[in-house]
């Protein structure tokens, strides 16, 4: 494990060397950051560090994105996702994975109020449909990983909420 200032991350090329395989999880919230540390975050620092990853030899880049992702979306947060979407994709990978997962459901140690309203809402919800609205960390945790374990469907494959659940099972 490497501790790295994301706002200086190429001075920190040496630790992104000899990795086959980059999984990357970077996310913040606009009320957390603002929309300029949103965007620096979710786009900027993604894109960075995959590049970096695809100059130290990575060749399968593993990206959480978000359910609805569009770089042509009127919504900040969607449309942002989109945007690191392409770019990641740009930097020319073996091969690219990209999870959509929808509301992530998990315990955090900060307080959001209307985020833990909605995970009790979609925990009732993924009851009767489990793989609609929500999803687990754990299974998208494990999702991720089995796509290094199995065969690729192509050079760039994304995979929505469903697809997701079914890999998270495996």
């Amino acid at each position: 494990q490497v501790v790295v200032d994301f706002e200086r991350l190429s001075e920190h090329a040496a630790a992104f060397l000899g990795h086959d395989v980059g999984f990357c999880c970077l996310g913040t919230t606009r009320a957390k950051a603002g929309a300029a540390g949103f965007v620096r975050v979710d786009r900027d620092y993604v894109a960075q560090a995959a590049e970096l990853a695809r100059a130290g030899g990575c060749k399968h880049f593993v990206l959480q994105s978000t359910q609805g992702a569009n770089p042509r979306s009127p919504f900040l947060y969607l449309r942002v996702k989109g945007e690191v979407e392409n770019l990641v994709q740009a930097v020319g990978f073996d091969r690219c994975t990209i999870l959509r997962p929808a509301v992530l459901l998990c315990k955090r140690q900060e307080s959001r109020p209307m985020e833990w309203m909605a995970q009790q809402f979609l925990g009732v919800v993924a009851r009767v449909f489990p793989t609609a609205y929500s999803v687990p960390v754990e299974t998208v945790a494990r999702a991720m990983v089995a796509t290094v374990l199995q065969p690729g469907k192509g050079k760039v494959e994304v995979l929505e909420n469903r697809a997701i659940h079914e890999l998270g099972k495996a």
